[in-house]
This record gives structure tokens, sequence and C-alpha cells, in this order.
């Protein structure tokens, strides 16, 4: 599983449930949502493309930030 990094731009803790709602959605998604920094980390096998999409579903400005290494 790829590990991949986004910006979503989130503001408050509807936002986070919204982009939560979108991923459930998608399917077999571990994410974790950091709000404060705006930042949505997902493991997935789907890729860049079809989570970016995803994500802007929710009608936020979102960004790929690139591939976070798994320790």
């Amino acid at each position: 599983l790829q590990k991949h990094e986004f910006f979503v731009d989130m503001t408050c803790e509807g936002c986070s449930n919204a982009v939560t709602r979108v991923l459930h959605r998608l399917g077999g998604e571990s994410f974790d949502i950091d709000l404060p920094n705006k930042k949505v980390c997902i493991d997935s096998e789907h890729n860049v493309d079809t989570l970016l999409e995803t994500l802007k579903k929710t009608g936020k400005n979102a960004s790929y930030l690139g591939e976070k290494s798994v320790q």
C-alpha cells in the first residue's frame, strides 16, 4: 500500500466529516485527517488521480503533497 499525503482546505469538523464520507464511499481506505494542518494521509492502492478526484468531491480545494515514506 502506498501512503499518500494530500492538502485539503478544511476549516472545521464538518469539512473533515465530508472527507471521511467520500473516502468511506471509495472503500477500503485507511486514512488520518490532520485538521489543524489541513492534511489527509491515505493508505491506498488507488492511484493519486482517483484519490484527488474523490477528495475534490467534498467541494474543498485539494492537492497532492507527495508520497509519505512508511517508517
